[in-house]
């Protein structure tokens, strides 16, 4: 839930990929198809907390879930709801925009939760829970990279914009390319896209590409080497 980047691709297409940095002894199930309050999602599931970080489902929309706000923040005892129960709710919502206005986050951890939406063109929105105010605004389909707070300072985030803008300056935009670039050790270990450190890792990357009717997720659990992928 740490390094996200978004990629448009031509005929309001896109490929969004995500970094889930954590501690490798946290269990995960692989992507798969469920069926909660009749909409069909699919996600890899939290075992902890019985939700998700990333996942699309057929209101033909995507969810990814980055932990912190604006600034690293200090956890509270108590939280009402995780962040993962509620990135499944964001991914049943009949409309997107309305739904976000009237959500109550009170006593639920700082977030940055991307939020793209296919059902009419492709709109990619931004979410952000400092634990006092929403900032809900609407993005450029252009290149985005995210770090989360609670592991990048603001100059590492800066670092991180530049390797990125690099890239997309002298790549293409496919599958290959940029799970290549969340593969990539720049820099020093604990800071780069690949990250390691003693309490924590990259322990799985999941990259989203929607082309045309079809949604392909690329799902690469990292501690268990096992690999993946789903055409929906």
């Amino acid at each position: 839930m740490c390094t996200v980047t978004f990629l448009p691709l031509p005929n309001n297409n896109f490929i969004l990929t995500s970094n889930r940095d954590e501690q490798n002894e946290r269990q995960t199930n692989p992507p798969k198809k469920y069926v909660e309050d009749g909409v069909e999602m699919v996600f890899p599931m939290d075992k902890t907390a019985g939700g998700t970080w990333i996942g699309t489902s057929d209101k033909k929309r995507l969810v990814c879930v980055l932990n912190g706000a604006y600034k690293k923040h200090v956890r509270k005892k108590y939280y009402k709801k995780s962040r993962g129960i509620l990135a499944k709710e964001v991914l049943k919502a009949n409309k997107i925009q309305p739904y976000i206005q009237q959500l109550d986050l009170i006593n639920i951890e700082p977030f940055t939760m991307l939020v793209v939406d296919w059902s009419k063109g492709l709109d990619v929105y931004e979410l952000i829970w400092d634990d006092s105010q929403k900032h809900f605004k609407k993005l450029k389909n252009e290149p985005h990279i995210w770090s989360s707070s609670t592991l990048y300072s603001d100059d590492i985030k800066k670092v991180r914009k530049k390797w990125f803008k690099h890239w997309v300056m002298n790549h293409e935009f496919n599958s290959e390319q940029i799970l290549a670039f969340h593969h990539s050790e720049i820099g020093n270990k604990e800071q780069s896209v690949l990250m390691k450190r003693s309490y924590a890792e990259t322990v799985s990357i999941t990259s989203i590409k929607k082309e045309n009717k079809f949604v392909e997720i690329r799902y690469e659990d990292l501690v268990n080497s096992q690999n993946t992928v789903l055409k929906i």
